[in-house]
């Protein structure tokens, strides 16, 4: 799937039978982006919200795409931008068989991206937060605080050491820190009941 819309219509499928059950969400780049229109979606169409909504490394939905694009490129000059975004390991990018495989996968992710059109909606009412790298020459911090814009619930944002692929080496301060927003809402939850029949 090579649209950010038939990827989340896809999930919003799959994971409609499994609504009873407290869930958050977390996404990186492309995935905050697929993280934050199913949030939306499930709250449209089901009245149902995750209990926290994490998103990481990706400017704030409403604003332009602040990378070229990339998807059109030829295979060469693409496999070269992947080799400068250092997030795809050079044993893949060397392995002209496996690329024959990932390739196709890769530039549709691009595709996605870079053709989501964002639409304006109902504001979401479950919390944010936000990670970014500090060495992300990409992602602003502006870009990623402009994603208050779309929640009425409580938002943070937590810059950490790295670039746009600053999870590869940070990933246990980003667990901790999810495990510690969500701590206390589970809690919540336990003490209520479920948050959707």
């Amino acid at each position: 799937m090579d649209s950010v819309e038939a990827i989340v219509h896809s999930l919003v499928s799959e994971i409609t039978p499994f609504l009873h059950t407290p869930f958050a969400f977390f996404g990186h780049s492309m995935g905050a982006l697929i993280a934050f229109e199913t949030a939306r979606q499930l709250h449209f169409k089901h009245h149902v919200t995750p209990l926290h909504l994490f998103v990481s490394g990706k400017t704030a939905p409403h604003l332009p795409y602040p990378r070229k694009s990339l998807h059109k490129l030829p295979d060469d000059q693409f496999k070269k931008e992947l080799q400068l975004m250092q997030g795809t390991p050079e044993e893949v990018l060397q392995n002209d068989e496996l690329m024959e495989i990932v390739m196709p996968h890769l530039r549709a992710d691009f595709t996605a991206v870079e053709t989501y059109v964002y639409r304006p909606g109902e504001v979401l009412p479950c919390p944010i937060a936000v990670f970014g790298g500090l060495q992300d020459h990409d992602v602003s911090i502006e870009s990623l605080y402009a994603w208050q814009e779309h929640t009425n619930g409580s938002f943070q944002v937590q810059m950490l050491e790295g670039n746009h692929f600053f999870l590869h080496n940070q990933e246990q301060e980003v667990i901790g820190s999810v495990l510690r927003e969500l701590s206390p809402q589970m809690r919540g939850v336990a003490a209520s009941g479920p948050v959707a029949r």
